[in-house]
């Protein structure tokens, strides 16, 4: 009878590990936000393998990466991104912007890189709010410590050397991008986009179903990725500043989340990592549109990329405007913000 309650035991208690295993192995839900169609593994990945800030900016918007899939105004046209560096020391904030109109700007996410007085180097990218709800932060995987054996052990079961597990350790230190960055050929990039005026390799295309979008990504970013999720930010103070100073954010876009309107381009089972600290109630309202109207756009295109324009043709402005010091305007920035280089002048579509 105890052999027989002892085995019990064990296959109850196999079970509930079982259980819990496939729960928390389950692919993650979709954020019911914007964000789900930007997919921030996918996008640091890029970033650390790209060559320079150039590269990355072009093959984030490149259609065959596959990685950019946003479409804030609703046009069912993805979204140019640009890529605006701001730096303090040995500190950088890379700003991924998406001039939404002529008139506003909103910030998709901020990477973070940051080195010590050690000289380790740290990386996360962190979502905006209003894309991807709050505290939304991903950063490379640190290495699983191994298990050391105890050489007076005499036992009959030493440990043995763990199989090799189908995951990848990323180390900051040799990605592409830092190496350039924190090398004397760093050169700051100044990105002279802006809406209606795109490069010459940029070409509009239409937005995949998110569904499809998310089955793309997950094999490769979230089930045996080198990258994870977190809630914390590591270099709080250089990322309060970026939020105090410099985050752009668009009265379009607020109106969209607050109408749900970008809930119908969001498949139910999409596959993104679950954020339940999500509060859209906290999002601004526009009421200055009906709730059903999408931003305004006539042609039904976006305007096509131009091999043949250059800078001397677009606005008078430069791209390289020292930040603005102007109360809130419309565009819906906070009190403070900066220009973007560029990223809140002239519109897209």
């Amino acid at each position: 009878m105890k052999n027989v309650f002892v085995a019990m035991a064990l296959l109850i208690s196999f079970l509930f590990n079982g259980s819990v295993f496939s729960q928390t192995d389950k692919k993650p839900d979709s954020l019911g936000l914007p964000g789900d169609n930007l997919d921030l593994y996918a996008v640091l990945d890029l970033f650390q393998k790209s060559k320079t800030i150039e590269d990355f900016e072009k093959s984030l918007n490149l259609e065959k990466t596959g990685i950019n899939n946003l479409d804030l105004n609703l046009d069912n046209k993805v979204d140019f991104i640009k890529v605006v560096t701001e730096k303090n020391k040995e500190d950088f904030t890379f700003i991924l912007q998406d001039a939404v109109s002529e008139k506003e700007t909103q910030d998709v996410a901020v990477i973070l890189v940051s080195k010590d007085k050690d000289k380790k180097i740290t990386m996360q990218i962190v979502g905006d709010p209003a894309l991807y709800g709050k505290n939304y932060i991903v950063e490379p995987k640190a290495a699983a410590p191994a298990a050391t054996a105890n050489p007076g052990y005499t036992g009959t079961d030493p440990v043995k050397a763990p199989a090799p597990v189908n995951t990848t350790t990323v180390v900051v230190e040799s990605s592409p991008v830092v190496v350039y960055m924190y090398s004397p050929a760093y050169v700051p990039y100044v990105p002279p986009y802006h809406y209606a005026y795109y490069p010459p390799y940029y070409a509009a295309f239409t937005v995949m179903a998110v569904g499809v979008y998310h089955a793309n990504h997950y094999n490769n970013y979230y089930h045996g990725g080198g990258y994870g999720n977190t809630t914390v930010v590591v270099n709080n103070n250089n990322y309060n500043n970026y939020n105090n100073n410099s985050r752009n954010t668009s009265n379009t876009v607020n109106h969209n989340n607050a109408n749900g309107n970008y809930k119908g381009n969001n498949a139910n089972n999409a596959n993104r990592p679950a954020n339940t600290s999500v509060n859209s109630g906290n999002k601004p309202a526009n009421t200055s549109g009906n709730a059903g109207n999408k931003p305004a756009n006539t042609s039904g295109k976006k305007p096509s990329a131009n091999p043949s324009a250059s800078p001397s043709t677009r606005p008078a402005s430069s791209p390289a405007a020292s930040p603005s010091a102007s109360p809130n305007k419309s565009s819906g920035r906070k009190s403070g913000g900066r220009s973007g280089g560029g990223g809140s002048r002239g519109g897209r579509r």
